[in-house]
């Protein structure tokens, strides 16, 4: 059973850990000790970052109705997805280039999360390789996939993922091109080509293959020219479904329809994620778009969410609101810039913290029995 009391997370008391509490402090520690730009380009959306704020403020309008006196003292937070059993809803979101925050990048997230046997989703752009990332830590990983120009790469990197020990893979859809980030604009940064999200390409065969020359150069140019693909549609994940048999998740989806399309061609899960705020600019929170997409699903598939999740409450609001796991982002890498891998494992022991005292409080003793509370919006 896994089964925990309320302070069964507790890693280490706060006194020992230089990681703030609250997400706003952390966010301005990180601050503190970032370069500007680096700084940046983790905050930041893209346009007038309105979508960014929606997804921080869309969360105050949902708001969860306890139902009290239930004997909640032991808590059962499993989960399971594609045959697999995980003992919290939460998964580490990809996020690329991590040794922008800490040497360590990666393989720092992978060892904090296999602490809490959290799964960690590879980002195609990690600043380590796939093969890398697969022996640090023994803890459950998943790899994200940036479907590039020559498709030949593409798969040579889910070939590698499925050999490495990946349980899934995860096709990010919102990222055919590159969205327009002004602030990175203005301070003209690209960690990419400054070589800090090439781990992949360059230990990948196929890819340096198509090179004329091998050096950091000519891999950083191919890496910018292959990564943007707008000729990506619906025949590229059907054939996918065909080269591999890991379980395919889309991740980027807001609108019901594409929802419904991607059952139709055998997808076996969803993100919902507006990628942070950091693609389109303008576009539905995703936490307003969850509950339809869920309706539109009906369970045929898991449905997860990401985009937002800054604190246990709302993780919880989402669950309520149909999501079967629960993506976190920007948190954990503003506490691996402070405090590398210790960072990360008393972010998530403070979260998960978090997340158990919610649920106590909520009245709610299990995952099925969050689904069913009472939430409203306005």
């Amino acid at each position: 059973m896994s089964t925990y009391k309320s302070n069964d997370y507790i890693v280490q008391s706060v006194e020992e850990s230089p990681l703030p509490i609250g997400y706003e402090e952390i966010e301005k520690a990180a601050k503190d000790i970032l370069s500007p730009k680096a700084f940046s380009y983790i905050s930041s959306g893209a346009g007038a970052e309105e979508t960014a704020r929606k997804n921080k403020n869309a969360f105050q309008r949902y708001s969860i109705i306890p139902k009290l006196l239930n004997d909640v003292s032991e808590l059962d937070t499993r989960i399971s997805l594609f045959g697999n059993t995980y003992p919290t809803p939460f998964i580490l979101a990809p996020v690329g280039v991590l040794k922008l925050a800490d040497d360590q990048g990666d393989l720092a997230v992978t060892r904090a999360a296999s602490k809490y046997d959290i799964p960690f989703i590879q980002s195609t752009v990690s600043s380590f390789s796939i093969e890398e990332v697969g022996q640090s830590g023994d803890g459950p990983k998943w790899f994200q996939l940036y479907w590039t120009s020559l498709e030949d790469v593409s798969y040579s990197f889910v070939k590698r993922a499925e050999e490495a020990g990946s349980e899934a893979i995860v096709v990010t859809i919102d990222t055919v091109t590159l969205g327009f980030r002004e602030k990175d604009l203005s301070y003209g940064y690209s960690p990419l080509a400054d070589g800090y999200g090439q781990g992949n390409f360059e230990s990948d065969d196929v890819f340096l293959s198509t090179l004329a020359e091998v050096n950091d150069s000519t891999i950083v140019d191919g890496i910018i020219k292959q990564i943007n693909y707008p000729a990506l549609n619906w025949s590229h994940i059907k054939k996918l479904k065909r080269m591999t048999s890991l379980p395919i998740l889309l991740k980027g989806v807001l609108h019901p329809e594409d929802a419904l399309q991607a059952i139709h061609c055998g997808v076996d899960g969803l993100i919902v994620s507006n990628h942070g705020g950091r693609q389109l600019d303008g576009v539905i929170s995703s936490i307003d778009a969850l509950p339809e997409i869920a309706k539109v699903v009906n369970g045929k598939i898991p449905v997860l969410f990401d985009s937002g999740i800054r604190r246990g409450s709302d993780a919880l609001k989402v669950l309520v609101l149909g999501a079967d796991a629960v993506l976190i982002g920007r948190p954990y890498v503003y506490s691996l810039a402070i405090d590398g891998e210790k960072g990360v494992s008393q972010f998530l022991a403070n979260f998960l913290q978090d997340f158990s005292s919610s649920m106590v409080l909520a009245g709610v003793k299990n995952i099925k029995q969050l689904k069913q509370m009472k939430i409203v919006c306005g």
